[in-house]
């Protein structure tokens, strides 16, 4: 095992980090609205948005994330090329960066997953609660914001701190994309003197590392949500 070659093999991979966090975090910034879209229109059974909601999960579960990544970057662009050269226009997709593309796929992915945390979490909030806040003269808007939403939030935190692991390790598959994330560099630098195992052992570190921090913060964020709901409860 050359230590050197990992050493050096870390610290080129650390560039991939921003990358592959970045990814994630756009996933969840892009999805939230859609997710919570698609939570409150299942609780509320509005027409349509149940049903459309029941076939996206459907199909977002049942496709792998290799196949969504194949389709939106070798399929869509050329889908995209024959429609703007039938209207005449010039604008050539192929020189999109694929990071936008990486943006699409795992919103998408994570639209899914997202919205059934959100609901089984709002789910969790007695409906006396939201009736009690309406009766005292609260909209509705004002009574999900300031009293279901918050302890909606300590109950999402769990399926919420896997999801965002699963989008991090997912990443790993965007080096098909030539996206220089973590993997991507890491193959790279393994690829000149054949050294895959000390290349994947990087990998595995790095993700290791990250998923680790992630659980952390989480962690301290639940126990944050705990010591708040004691410290309301002691002074009501």
């Amino acid at each position: 095992m050359n230590i050197t070659f990992i050493i050096d093999t870390f610290i080129k991979a650390l560039y991939g980090v921003p990358v592959t966090l970045g990814i994630m975090v756009v996933a969840i910034l892009l999805s939230f609205l859609p997710a919570l879209f698609l939570a409150l229109g299942q609780i509320y059974k509005v027409r349509g948005v149940k049903t459309f909601s029941i076939v996206y999960l459907a199909f977002i579960r049942a496709t792998p994330p290799i196949l969504l990544i194949l389709f939106f970057y070798s399929l869509f662009p050329s889908l995209l090329n024959q429609f703007f050269k039938g209207i005449g226009s010039h604008i050539d997709v192929f020189k999109v960066n694929p990071l936008y593309y990486a943006f699409i796929i795992y919103s998408l992915m994570t639209t899914g997953s997202l919205s059934e945390i959100i609901r089984s979490a709002l789910l969790t909030v007695d409906k006396g609660q939201l009736e009690a806040a309406q009766a005292i003269g609260l909209t509705t808007r004002q009574a999900y914001l300031r009293i279901v939403f918050p302890q909606a939030l300590k109950a999402a935190l769990p399926n919420l701190c896997n999801l965002v692991i699963n989008i991090v390790k997912g990443t790993s598959l965007v080096f098909v994309m030539t996206i220089k994330d973590i993997t991507a560099i890491a193959r790279v630098e393994a690829a000149y003197g054949y050294q895959y195992f000390e290349s994947y052992l990087v990998i595995f570190i790095l993700y290791l590392i990250i998923c680790g921090i992630i659980q952390v913060l989480f962690n301290f964020g639940e126990k944050n949500c705990n010591l708040h709901r004691g410290s309301h409860y002691a002074r009501s």
